[in-house]
């Protein structure tokens, strides 16, 4: 299989990035040039960052990842347990920035 050109939208990349996860403190972070998406559990850095770039025409310089377990809770006194969720906190280069309001 040929390496894939850089910067050319995959069926992969839709599957990386899920959706922005749009929170006070992930707007806090646009002032920072960073942007939080939600994303697989199994994608890697390296996969996120060539999504985002691809994905939204942007260069990332930087991308932290944070695994949140979930919770344990009761339903009708049966105990289930949420989903794991994984975020990423993807810092762009200076003057670059998403508009996460819009689709893609």
């Amino acid at each position: 299989m040929a390496k894939q050109q850089k910067g050319a939208i995959d069926i992969r990349h839709y599957d990386v990035v899920l959706a922005p996860h749009i929170t006070e403190k992930s707007t806090l972070l646009s002032e920072h040039n960073a942007v939080v998406f939600k994303v697989a559990n199994d994608a890697t850095k390296p996969e996120i960052k060539a999504a985002v770039e691809a994905l939204f025409g942007v260069t990332v310089t930087g991308v932290n990842t944070i695994v949140t377990k979930g919770k344990t809770k009761k339903w009708k006194g049966q105990p289930y347990k949420r989903s794991d969720a994984k975020k990423a906190i993807v810092t762009l280069a200076d003057g670059q920035s998403i508009d996460v309001t819009t689709g893609i």
